[in-house]
């Protein structure tokens, strides 16, 4: 096995391949990471990207894909010794492994820990977050604007009785999930601008156990939202400045929230916001009292919003079902898994729109979540949060790839007061 590498990272001195490794390194510790395929030229070794999903650091790391069994040791248990011993890898491969995932903060330690402060003062100094995921809606607002308006004019009016305080969309990527996020900002009325807009999303590969909030705003190709400081105030005095804002920084590479954000620029502008990535209730929760948990969260937000009063919009940033290969699933989606999965999601919309959260949550604890939905906790504690008088349903969508490789479902619906 080999890392994929540039002529330069082959001249390595001796010396330096002998001399002592400091702990992290001599017992790495590996951080969440994304492996994305490279693609290569017919004969040649297939090469895997690792990628930073916190996106502390911009530059990938190219490694031989048979090469990536090996890096999921680095478990902060063993020693290169015990791993070199075990797995019979050489150590002269572990040490430049390490030593260059270190590099670029894939490895928990002194490194990580400098670049996290560095994008956090970079965040600080401008007060948002920079635009990611959002830039291919395009370079500048009108033409994201336009983008955005093509897509809803596509959607149907969901004509939906009574006063629609908050919607379910999906954070798909907008080419895949376009439908759904339009079919759900449709049901919104322009003319109903709120005075701040809450939006739940889920930390994918954060390192936050528990509610993480941001004290920063948001930028995209239609401007920027600036964070909502009144309720933000409210929340930290309730629940603590640094449990709320530990691990703020998740939020630098998390798409779930910032996808919601030009949809609601695009009915309302720059409205106020409240962003906080919430766990499913099947992992474990922040024990120690050093992170907010969801149900302190769910009360100091409700008591929040009743003391502040004025007009809010509540947004849940949700997909549903991830099967197939590339989710570990053993065969290809074909129609007859397609409808399994139709059947299972439909149980699960009808239990939501019914308006019970703990009724909502229970199937998926009981089966351990067994199409992978993504964002139990946000939806369950949209529940929470509103006490709506209704649910409505208004789209539900699978995305599927050709050769089977996966299936992605999503729905739209709408919160009524």
């Amino acid at each position: 096995m080999a890392i994929a590498r540039s002529p330069a990272h082959y001249t390595a001195e001796m010396d330096e391949q002998t001399a002592p490794l400091p702990e992290h390194l001599d017992r790495p510790h590996i951080r969440n990471f994304q492996p994305l395929a490279m693609p290569q030229e017919e004969g040649k070794p297939p090469i895997v990207l690792l990628r930073d999903p916190s996106m502390l650091s911009p530059q990938t790391m190219g490694i031989q894909a048979q090469a990536l069994p090996l890096i999921l040791q680095f478990q902060g248990r063993e020693t290169l010794a015990e791993i070199e011993t075990r797995t019979k890898a050489p150590m002269a491969l572990l040490r430049e492994v390490v030593t260059r995932m270190d590099e670029l903060g894939l490895l928990w330690g002194p490194r990580f820990e400098e670049l996290e402060r560095l994008a956090k003062a970079k965040v600080a100094e401008a007060g948002h977050f920079p635009a990611s995921c959002t830039l291919p809606l395009g370079a500048d607002a009108e033409t994201a604007a336009a983008k955005i308006a093509g897509w809803m004019a596509q959607a149907e009016d969901p004509e939906i009785d009574g006063d629609v305080v908050g919607v379910v969309a999906p954070h798909l990527d907008y080419e895949r999930g376009w439908h759904n996020y339009a079919a759900a900002y449709r049901a919104l009325h322009p003319d109903r601008k709120p005075d701040r807009v809450v939006v739940l999303g889920t930390n994918h590969f954060g390192i936050g156990d528990g509610v993480v909030m941001s004290e920063f705003g948001f930028t995209t190709p239609l401007g920027q939202m600036p964070a909502d400081k009144a309720t933000l105030a409210f929340l930290e005095k309730q629940l603590g400045n640094k449990r709320i804002f530990a691990d703020q920084m998740d939020h630098l590479g998390e798409h779930s929230i910032q996808l919601q954000l030009p949809w609601i620029q695009h009915l309302y502008g720059n409205v106020p916001v409240v962003a906080a990535l919430v766990p499913d209730p099947l992992r474990p929760e922040a024990g120690d009292g050093e992170r907010a948990t969801v149900t302190e969260f769910v009360a100091a937000l409700r008591t929040a919003l009743d003391e502040l009063g004025g007009r809010t919009l509540f947004v849940s940033s949700s997909d549903l079902s991830h099967v197939g290969p590339q989710f570990g699933d053993p065969g290809p989606v074909n129609d007859q898994v397609s409808a399994q999965v139709d059947q299972l999601d439909r149980e699960r919309l009808r239990l939501f729109c019914a308006g019970d959260a703990s009724n909502f949550e229970s199937p998926f604890i009981q089966q351990r979540n067994v199409s992978r939905w993504c964002s139990i906790g946000n939806m369950g504690s949209l529940l929470r949060i509103v006490s709506p008088a209704a649910v409505e349903m208004i789209d539900y969508q699978q995305w599927r790839e050709p050769n089977g490789g996966l299936l992605v479902s999503s729905a739209a619906l709408a919160l009524v007061r």
